[in-house]
């Protein structure tokens, strides 16, 4: 790997060079390493579909599967599929993400399109770390667009934390899950759009079991001219308990739209939602200001605090 890839991997893995463990680095549309271990197979797709599928024996416990995208060709623009098999009460972390690095022309593309499902087994754990990053000399688009389908068989529990760093001009950011009886999924996104740069949140969760529940919350910040959308829906199916929560700070000439949606199909389904939108406030500033901070010194500093 050159300078830039491996300042790309850093970025969005936290690596700085091969991980331990399970891993599958993709770099500019080919492999530039892989490794399985004795409870975890990465292989390559024999449907012809560019990606891999990682089989994650019942059981396993303690290990890791890092996956990380890297896009350093100008220009480059793919589809890759990506299928979990966690079996049956395994307790893993999957480290996934993808960065660009975008020089080319004004109208030059890179985009990475990543469609990620998971089987997560009876009492099966789950942590899934999934990291988005840009950058460039400002002239080409960063375009990443995420989709993730998971479905929780009984006493299943999956956990995302997902995070766009920077630099990533549009994003369709859509999951979709379905949950037997018993499972838990929970969901942190964190978000920060700035200059002209769009972002579309879509969440569908099915909550089909009894006893099964579900836990949607976005951070974002949206600063300059960018827009985001946010749109968050819970079907209650059986007796169950779903939470989703936007919060959002809208600074300059931003626009944030949040639409949550909750349906309740069974007498027992306990639904809520909740949706917060504003500026930062004015004697958060003040406060900090009277410290030594500028103006934007404090407004990074409360930006960087909420969305830890």
């Amino acid at each position: 790997m050159d300078s830039i890839q491996k300042d790309l991997l850093l970025q969005i893995a936290d690596l700085h060079g091969t991980p331990e463990g399970a891993f599958n680095i993709r770099g500019d549309g080919e492999s530039l390493g892989r490794n399985s271990t004795a409870n975890i197979d990465i292989v390559s797709k024999a449907d012809g579909k560019s990606g891999i599928d990682i089989f994650i024996k019942p059981g396993t416990k303690k290990e890791s599967v890092h996956i990380p995208v890297i896009i350093s060709k100008a220009g480059l623009q793919e589809v890759v599929y990506n299928d979990f098999y966690i079996g049956e009460g395994a307790d893993v972390v999957i480290v996934a993400g993808c960065g660009i690095h975008n020089c080319g022309g004004v109208d030059m593309t890179s985009r990475h399109d990543g469609v990620h499902t998971f089987y997560v087994g009876k009492n099966a754990k789950v942590k899934y770390v999934e990291k988005h990053y840009g950058e460039g000399d400002g002239n080409g688009k960063n375009v990443m667009n995420p989709e993730t389908v998971v479905h929780l068989d009984e006493g299943a529990h999956m956990e995302m934390e997902t995070t766009q760093i920077k630099g990533i001009d549009s994003t369709k950011r859509v999951t979709r899950a379905d949950m037997k009886a018993g499972a838990n999924f929970i969901v942190k996104e964190k978000l920060y759009t700035h200059g002209n740069q769009v972002a579309d949140t879509d969440f569908v969760v099915d909550m089909n079991g009894e006893g099964c529940r579900a836990d949607i919350m976005s951070r974002s910040v949206a600063a300059e001219q960018s827009v985001q959308h946010f749109v968050s829906t819970m079907n209650g199916n059986a007796p169950c308990h779903g939470h989703t929560e936007c919060d959002a700070i809208i600074m300059d000439s931003a626009a944030v739209t949040a639409a949550p949606c909750l349906t309740a199909n069974h007498i027992d389904a306990e639904l809520i939602h909740e949706a917060a939108i504003g500026k930062i406030a004015g004697e958060q500033l003040t406060k900090l200001m009277t410290l030594g901070l500028t103006e934007k010194e404090a407004e990074e500093y409360i930006i960087k605090g909420f969305l830890h």
